[in-house]
């Protein structure tokens, strides 16, 4: 991976960690609760560290969430997805733009039309808006899966949107 990339995920992550530790919700209360199994959590458009929930599978923790003010209607999300061994995740799409970084272990992910590609520690890849992402799992049996997930969305909009079963 190119260092200029890999520098901007490492620095966007640590920004994203920095305020969202150092601020809380930025509204003064507590983090909103997760949500139940399958449900989109609700969007906020301030710094958030909300509660782990899971949406088809694996754990999604909210680092943040923060209105784009140079792009009107827009806000960039990031969350940390770990996935236990041999865990993977429903058919869905992402109705945003969409980066991943692999922190830990292999992950296989397949984009309908495309082949399925495995992504190790250090690497990365991007999912337009318009992708349905048929595959997506732990590459592993035994060990562990950590991703981290830069989301540039609508304003309030859910992040995942699970499909039907047998959608292909």
């Amino acid at each position: 991976m190119n260092n200029v990339v890999k520098m901007g995920l490492v620095s966007v992550l640590a920004f994203g960690s920095v305020m969202a530790c150092g601020t809380g919700t930025g509204t003064g209360q507590a983090p909103p609760s997760p949500p139940a199994a399958g449900s989109a959590p609700a969007a906020d458009s301030t710094h958030d560290q909300g509660g782990v929930h899971r949406i088809g599978a694996g754990s999604v923790t909210r680092v943040m969430t923060q209105d784009l003010p140079d792009v009107p209607g827009k806000e960039g999300m990031i969350e940390i997805v770990d996935f236990a061994p041999g865990e993977a995740s429903q058919v869905h799409r992402h109705n945003c733009d969409l980066f991943v970084y692999v922190l830990e272990g292999s992950v296989v992910t397949q984009l309908k039309g495309g082949n399925p590609r495995t992504i190790n520690t250090g690497g990365a890849y991007y999912e337009p808006p318009t992708d349905i992402h048929l595959v997506s799992r732990n590459a592993s049996a035994t060990q562990p899966a950590k991703l981290a997930v830069f989301y540039v969305k609508a304003k309030g909009t859910p992040p995942t949107e699970i499909l039907p079963e047998g959608t292909k």
